[in-house]
Parts: structure tokens; C-alpha cells; sequence
């Protein structure tokens, strides 16, 4: 088992930015590809962006490319999501998944958090 618990969401203005993080415990974090999930009210959960293993390899929803950064610090168990420029439909509850797959299926990952709240304002 692997637990993991977001942080660092809250309401930010249009343009603005917000540092996610999300804290592993359990079984060995490093084992794992991470992930950042949104969901939207209304919406199915949507995939954002995961890293392997390493941190050496990402892969970005089109929607946030350029503007958001994922990364990893393994001796920390630590995942964050660094968001810049900001939009309006970057609100939803952002969940971080971990998992043995890789890419945007849901079901490639077998761990979630408990999703923390950004909300962007226009």
C-alpha cells in the first residue's frame, strides 16, 4: 500500500501560480510513476502530467504544457506540481496517482490521494 496526501492547493488569481505537493508513504515511493489527475465538477478526472521512476522522463497533457512542471524528490517521498500562468479552467481537484503504468489511463495507476482544491479566479 501507498498513501498519499496533496497539499498546497487554494485560490489563486488568473496568471498566478501555485506549488502542489503531494506526500507518499507505505511501500518505497521511488518504485513507482507518479501522476496528477484534475477533475473538474461536471467533468470525468483528466489526466495532467507523470514522471517515471527516476524523474528523467514526463509527459504533459497538451492543455498544460509550457505552464506546468512536475517533478520528484525521492528521498523525500515528495511529488509537486509547480503551476504557472494560471487559467480560469485550471480549477478542479487535483489528485497525485502513483502506479506501475505510464501515461493518462486511470486505471495504469493504483494508488490516489485525496485530491486537494485550486481554484482560479478570472
Amino acid at each position: 500500500q501507498v498513501q498519499l496526501v496533496e497539499s498546497g492547493g487554494g485560490l489563486v488569481q488568473a496568471g498566478g501560480s501555485l506549488r502542489l505537493s503531494c506526500a507518499a508513504s507505505g511501500r518505497p515511493f521511488s518504485r513507482y510513476t507518479m501522476a496528477w489527475f484534475r477533475q473538474a465538477p461536471g467533468k470525468e478526472r483528466e489526466f495532467v502530467v507523470c514522471i517515471s521512476w527516476i524523474g528523467t522522463s514526463t509527459y504533459y497533457a497538451d492543455s498544460v504544457k509550457g505552464r506546468f512542471t512536475i517533478s520528484r524528490d525521492n528521498a523525500k517521498n515528495t511529488l509537486y506540481l509547480q503551476m504557472n500562468s494560471l487559467k480560469p479552467e485550471d480549477t478542479a481537484v487535483y489528485y497525485c496517482a502513483a502506479g506501475g503504468g505510464w501515461g493518462p489511463p486511470t486505471s495504469r495507476y493504483d494508488y490516489w490521494g485525496q485530491g486537494t482544491q485550486v481554484t482560479v479566479s478570472s
